[in-house]
């Protein structure tokens, strides 16, 4: 059979082995094409497919924000069009929770879906009830009612946020694992055009022999490329012949791979340049943490050079002395152990007795301190050392050098979802150009920098550490009515950070 094959070929006029040779590539190449356009077609499709999660996700979480603005409306107003949103609102919610089914993503996200469906059954119920309850004008219920649906309504929103997330980043590793098919695909297309470039110069070379010359030249430079030799010279004509279109073609990837390899050369000294840097960084860092640690060494002796101060008083028995280094050594260790992490408001509260017990032993009673806690917020979370510098403050620069009696009156309280820190002083006041040079940070390093009793926190570093933690920048608000006539500081902290 192929003996049959090879006679009829060798027979054929150089016309029909010219029309073979030119519509077996065409075949080809149309074939590959066509196979691309459906693959590609067909990845497109798919990745679609992929985020259709997430846009399902972001609708939820859009109608649940309708159902709560709804309900907040009808409460407010009571009106007929409110009330027809609210139930508009929640059946296009539920149907939200019935199409969404993740059963196909993994144990974690599938949990988290069954979280937010119980979720959102409970809190549908719960806005049902408020609703009714408003219907039947029974005001305490649809009160009490209303405030859980607003937290509930935030731990549902945290949860589609959370699970969009989640969902995001698998989609995110479907979408990879598309694209690296996609390049292999490319790959192996690649390889098929150039297998079908090799069938077509065998074929015209077996047609044609007087262009085996050009041909060989061709064939020794790509060995030069092949064995890593990239600067050769590639012999070209000006004819429009299959064989000058194969050679500026290679000459013309030949450039493209020199190019290449100098941007790879180029992007190889700047990751070392880089890596260079990390390193230098990273021993600036170390030698930050050493200093850091050297600066422990001496609150750490004052803290035990009081501790033994403490036991001579009390084996001499001045209580007195006794009571004042234990104040003492008490600020030191809480400063020591607390400055880098977070604190309950009544430890806080804690430190400012111990500091004004110390100041008033250090000013014979000048101070004088009043509290108003409310005790329900007092294991509230905050920053520690926020409330210190401000009483030291109020103390250096509010009362220190008046002519009347100095009053310090801290005050914590609630204010709906917020508990609120205000220290008040009876001082010299502040001008609103001081108020807004402290809030917007342009007066860091002017309070308590020039005086021995400061701890080394200012109200600038105070501001920034609460910001960081609660992640609002309105944290702090300063009022004073004038010259003399006081200072008060407001912290804000939310009650669920």
């Amino acid at each position: 059979m192929i003996g049959l094959i090879r006679r009829k070929w060798n027979n054929a006029s150089v016309r029909l082995k010219m029309l073979i040779s030119f519509i077996i590539p065409v075949v080809l190449i149309l074939a590959v094409n066509i196979y691309m356009y459906i693959s590609i077609n067909n990845m497109i499709a798919r990745v679609d497919e992929i985020y259709v999660v997430n846009v399902t996700l972001n609708d939820l979480s859009e109608d649940l924000t309708f159902l709560q603005n709804s309900m907040k409306e009808y409460l407010e107003s009571k009106s007929t069009g409110a009330l027809n949103d609210y139930y508009r609102a929640e059946q296009d919610y539920r149907n939200g929770i019935a199409s969404l089914d993740l059963k196909n993503s993994g144990t974690a996200v599938y949990a988290m879906q069954e979280n937010i469906i119980n979720q959102s059954e409970n809190y549908l119920q719960l806005t049902g009830d408020t609703i009714t309850a408003k219907r039947g004008r029974n005001v305490e219920k649809y009160k009490a009612t209303y405030e859980e649906t607003v937290e509930m309504y935030s731990d549902l929103q945290a949860c589609l946020y959370a699970l969009n997330n989640k969902q995001f980043k698998k989609n995110t590793g479907d979408y990879s694992i598309l694209l690296s098919s996609l390049r292999s695909m490319e790959m192996i297309t690649i390889l098929i055009l150039f297998f079908i470039g090799i069938v077509n110069v065998f074929v015209v070379f077996l047609v044609t022999k007087s262009m085996t010359l050009p041909l060989i030249d061709l064939s020794q430079a790509a060995n030069e490329v092949a064995g890593g030799n990239f600067d050769v010279s590639v012999t070209t004509t000006d004819g429009g012949d299959e064989i000058s279109v194969v050679s500026r073609a290679f000459k013309q990837m030949l450039g493209s791979i020199q190019n290449y390899i100098g941007e790879i050369k180029d992007s190889v000294m700047r990751e070392s340049m880089l890596k260079e840097h990390e390193l230098v960084m990273e021993n600036r860092m170390k030698e930050v943490q050493l200093r850091s640690l050297q600066a422990q060494i001496n609150p750490h002796f004052l803290f035990n050079t009081l501790n033994a101060g403490e036991q001579l008083a009390m084996m001499e028995g001045a209580d007195k002395t006794t009571e004042f280094i234990e104040n003492m050594a008490d600020f030191f260790r809480y400063n020591i152990k607390k400055i880098d992490n977070d604190a309950s408001i009544a430890e806080e509260i804690a430190l400012v007795d111990k500091y004004v017990y110390i100041l008033n032993v250090r000013f014979t009673g000048e101070i004088h301190y009043s509290k108003d806690i409310d005790e329900e917020v007092t294991e509230v979370r905050v920053p520690s050392m926020i409330l210190q510098p401000i009483v030291e403050n109020a103390v250096n620069y509010g009362i220190r050098d008046i002519d009347w009696e100095g009053h310090i009156d801290l005050k914590v309280y609630r204010q709906n979802s917020d508990v609120l820190l205000s220290i008040r002083d009876n001082g010299i006041g502040m001008s609103q150009d001081k108020i807004d040079r402290i809030l917007s940070g342009e007066a860091v390093g002017e309070v308590s920098a020039d005086h021995a009793a400061s701890n080394g926190i200012g109200l600038g570093n105070v501001i920034e550490r609460l910001q960081i933690f609660t992640g609002q920048r309105d944290v702090m608000e300063i009022f004073s009515e004038g010259e003399n006539k006081g200072t008060e500081f407001i912290i804000r902290v939310p009650m669920h950070v």
